[in-house]
């Protein structure tokens, strides 16, 4: 460390133990996988910390393990790897794993193809965002199986990549898996995000692969060029609900769609309140051509201020480094309070945060 310009350690705070070991990290079998975690976690040991007889653990600043979770719907490897770190575990090191991760991404045209990602129509756009809401499905099966062995949750499920993935960009190296984004990739992400601040009791931790160039990035370059993409915008907007309480909420939605194996629900929502009591919504709008307006109901929450901001276009809109800033997030002011709630209309492609205080 010190002969690379950092003599001081890293502080590692999440240790990731093997990676994608049902296929190019080894392909193993989950009860193989399982006991090789088990052999290797022993040396990612919890140096400087008591652990007294009677296991009264100070859990500050400690190293978190995680396991190599599924590859999207195969809960078999999820209940293979919990079956084997739990065998002979005592209870309260719940198999010593602190995560186990899950990965999946979104290919519209599928695995081979993918498809692209700026070149793309109606029925497209509706099967991505179908494929994107998939992720909601994955987390419960895959939290089935999780409660089954650690019904009190202390295992957080960790979707340690996520995200979309097209066909590379035209002219570019296609292992570098640079690709552009859209419109359509801010819905993707604000879409999922609301999955997961609504299953935030099991989802500890999510990380969209990969932040720079790669795959749905939230920054792309160019030599000393930079521009910050749709994506990255949608994660300014729902940033104030990190480390704020998730509160329950609900919302009518309709079906929409032009087939009717890729239908979606129009409206997706989550909501949370921060320490200082502020209210924060954020709403997506998945229809590409129609507005909904949206009359919602506070319970136990009297608003005195209302401010939001909001991300929308045309489903094709991006940001390129001629015109880094055509997709950014403004300000909204279309929003009238009433005596129950709000009162609204969402435009179409839209990511929307509202915040109440």
């Amino acid at each position: 460390r010190a002969k690379n310009g950092h003599p001081e350690p890293w502080k590692v705070d999440f240790f990731g133990i093997g990676n994608e070991n049902w296929g190019c990290g080894g392909n193993m079998t989950p009860e193989y996988y399982g006991n090789e975690y088990r052999r290797y976690q022993t040396f990612v040991r919890q140096y400087g910390h008591d652990w007294s007889e009677e296991h009264n653990i100070d859990t500050t600043d400690m190293i978190r393990r995680i396991a190599c979770g599924p590859n999207v719907a195969d809960t078999e490897w999820t209940e293979g790897v919990l079956k084997t770190l739990f065998r002979h575990c005592e209870p309260q090191f719940h198999g010593n794993a602190d995560g186990l991760s899950l990965h999946y991404y979104v290919h519209p045209e599928g695995w081979k193809i993918k498809g692209s990602a700026t070149q793309f129509d109606e029925k497209t756009w509706y099967k991505t965002l179908a494929k994107a809401q998939y992720m909601e499905d994955l987390i419960r099966m895959h939290e089935a199986v999780m409660d089954h062995y650690d019904p009190e949750r202390r295992i957080g499920m960790i979707v340690d990549e996520w995200g979309t993935w097209y066909t590379v960009e035209p002219g570019t190296n296609p292992g570098f898996l640079y690709q552009q984004n859209t419109i359509r990739d801010a819905l993707v992400a604000g879409v999922t995000l609301n999955i997961f601040n609504k299953h935030s009791d099991r989802v500890k931790m999510a990380n969209i692969a990969q932040m720079v160039n790669v795959l749905q990035s939230v920054i792309l370059t160019d030599g000393p060029r930079m521009l910050k993409t749709p994506t990255w915008h949608v994660f300014d907007l729902y940033k104030l609900h990190q480390d704020a309480q998730l509160v329950q909420s609900s919302i009518e939605t309709e079906c929409i769609g032009l087939e009717e194996e890729w239908k979606v629900p129009n409206l997706s929502e989550s909501a949370s309140v921060d320490e200082e009591g502020n209210l924060t919504l954020t709403i997506a709008n998945l229809s590409a051509a129609e507005a909904y307006p949206v009359d919602t109901v506070l319970t136990g929450f009297h608003a005195k201020a209302v401010q939001a901001r909001i991300l929308c276009g045309e489903m094709h809109d991006m940001n390129t480094f001629e015109t880094p800033d055509a997709v950014a997030a403004k300000a909204f002011d279309g929003i009238t309070m009433t005596d129950t709630g709000l009162s609204f209309t969402i435009p179409p492609c839209a990511v929307l945060q509202i915040v109440l205080s």
